[in-house]
C-alpha cells in the first residue's frame, strides 16, 4: 500500500523563510485627494517649502465638494470665481497623502477666522500631529495636538509636482471656456 500524502500535513504546509524573495511590490500613488483634513484625522504637513504652493488660485465647487486649480494666465479674468490659497501637502496616520488648500487673506488684508485657524493648524502640523474640528460657537476650527508621541510620517517619494499632477489631472482650469467656468457663468 502506498502512502498518500495528506495535503493538510503541517510539515507540507510550512512556508520556506525565503518565500517572499523576489516578490516585493511597490505601492503606486494614483490618487491624491484635495481637501481639508477629516475631523477625526491627525495629520502632519510636509515641512519642506517645496511641497507647498502659495499663492495659488483655486475654485471650490461646494456642491460637488471639489477644488480646481486655476492657471495664473487666466486667473485675472476669474477674480469673482476664485480664491487665493496656500496648497499644503499633508498626510494622515494611515499614510494617505492629500493636498490641503488653505485660503489666504483677501486682497484687503481681512482674514476669516476659519481660514486663519486652518493656516495656524497647518503651520503647527509641520512639527507635530494635529487634528482640526469645526466649532460653530467659536466661528473657527479647534486645533488639537495628539496626546501620545506619534512617530514622524513616512512621506511618499513623489515630488510636489507629481502630487499636483495626480491631484488636479482632471481639475485644472487653464482656459476661459473650461466647463467649470462655463458652469459658474451659467453658460453650461
Amino acid at each position: 500500500m502506498t502512502d498518500i500524502l495528506n495535503p493538510f500535513d503541517p510539515a507540507a504546509l510550512r512556508l520556506d523563510q525565503t518565500f517572499t524573495d523576489g516578490t516585493a511590490v511597490k505601492k503606486l500613488l494614483t490618487t491624491v485627494p484635495v481637501r481639508k483634513p477629516n475631523r477625526q484625522d491627525f495629520v502632519r504637513v510636509h515641512p519642506d517649502e517645496s511641497y507647498r504652493l502659495s499663492p495659488a488660485a483655486i475654485i471650490e465647487l461646494r456642491d460637488e465638494r471639489e477644488n480646481y486649480l486655476v492657471a495664473p494666465a487666466i486667473a485675472a479674468d476669474l477674480v469673482a470665481e476664485l480664491a487665493a490659497a496656500t496648497i499644503y501637502t499633508a498626510i494622515n496616520r494611515q499614510g494617505v497623502v492629500h493636498l490641503w488648500p488653505v485660503r489666504l487673506p483677501s486682497p484687503d488684508g481681512k482674514h476669516n477666522a476659519w481660514h486663519r485657524a486652518a493656516a495656524d493648524a497647518a503651520e503647527m502640523a509641520m512639527k507635530r500631529w494635529v487634528r482640526i474640528t469645526a466649532n460653530m460657537s467659536l466661528g473657527a476650527y479647534d486645533v488639537f495636538e495628539a496626546a501620545a508621541k506619534i512617530p514622524d510620517p513616512v512621506w511618499p517619494e513623489a515630488t510636489f509636482q507629481e502630487l499636483l499632477t495626480i491631484a488636479f489631472r482632471d481639475r485644472f482650469v487653464d482656459r476661459p471656456d473650461h466647463p467649470v467656468i462655463l458652469k459658474l457663468r451659467g453658460a453650461l
